[in-house]
């Protein structure tokens, strides 16, 4: 029977992204790209979030794909921010099909109909995120329809931070993000965003890595349920908080959760101790879904 290391260490690798998935990632943003250069006057765009921080999990989806636009589109900023993201809803929804392109908060996002098997894809991007910008400065504004407002932001020292914290981490913080992202996704997304599982993992893991992937991951969520109802800024101190939309209910149900998946990492080490390796496996296996191997 597989060990607990092993099945980790299968895990781990089965949320890598492979480079078919790179492939068909490159290939839509390529797409995109050259379908909405036609539409807008685009200074830069880039592929970012998760995605380019290497801490996005399987299935593939909400591909983050950033539009810096150029001066012939600064009538937007002057508008409700709803504007330009119905805007950009519009001009894809003529390639893709209404059906197909939704409004997001600050972006549009663009579904390709991928049907999901046991969390898996066949290498294939289910959706991107569209994201419409301006520069202001070094950094970046986008529309946020819910608050009716501009946010600054900046997507690359995001990247910055994450590739520091990794670093100092022994290269095992982006892998632990990816498996709680993925515990998030299969107990039903109590937390949202899912940056704000990265935002909270900058601060609660603190190096050095320990060398156990059970413990960091017990650490992190007996930590996470007593800190999720605190406001977490966001990092790079530009935009508002990224807990901002964790109210008191949701934090509340987020805390339930998170506690609930410290108890069973507690039973998951406690079954592995007393040599019961299948019964542990098969707890793992709840909190992650079938990505996480048993044999």
């Amino acid at each position: 029977m597989i060990t607990i290391q092993d099945a980790f260490d299968k895990f781990k690798s089965r949320l890598e992204l492979t480079v078919r998935e790179q492939e068909d990632a490159s290939r839509r943003h390529q797409e995109i790209r050259d379908y909405l250069t036609g539409k807008f006057e685009i200074n830069r765009d880039f592929l970012t979030g998760s995605y380019a921080r290497w801490t996005k999990t399987k299935p593939l989806k909400d591909v983050d794909i950033f539009f810096v636009l150029g001066k012939k589109e600064r009538g937007y900023r002057d508008q409700h921010p709803s504007v330009v993201l119905e805007k950009f809803r519009d001009a894809l929804a003529e390639k893709y099909g209404k059906d197909r392109v939704f409004l997001g908060r600050r972006s549009v996002q663009v579904d390709f109909g991928v049907q999901v098997v046991e969390d898996q894809t066949n290498d294939q991007v289910m959706s991107v995120d569209v994201v419409p910008s301006f520069a202001k400065g070094p950094h970046y504004e986008i529309p946020d329809r819910t608050t009716g407002s501009w946010v600054m932001t900046d997507p690359e020292v995001h990247a910055e931070l994450a590739t520091k914290a990794n670093k100092a981490f022994s290269e095992e913080w982006k892998p632990l993000v990816k498996m709680i992202k993925k515990w998030n996704q299969a107990a039903g997304t109590p937390v949202k965003p899912g940056f704000l599982l990265e935002v909270l993992a900058l601060d609660l893991f603190v190096p050095e890595f320990s060398g156990g992937y059970p413990y960091e991951l017990k650490g992190f969520f007996a930590t996470a349920a007593d800190r999720i109802k605190g406001t977490w800024s966001d990092p790079a101190k530009l935009g508002p908080p990224v807990s901002d939309q964790m109210d008191e209910a949701r934090a509340s149900v987020a805390r339930g959760t998170l506690l609930a998946a410290e108890e069973s990492v507690t039973r998951a080490i406690r079954l592995a101790k007393e040599g019961r390796q299948g019964a542990a496996l098969q707890e793992w296996r709840k909190l992650f879904g079938p990505l996480f191997p048993l044999s």
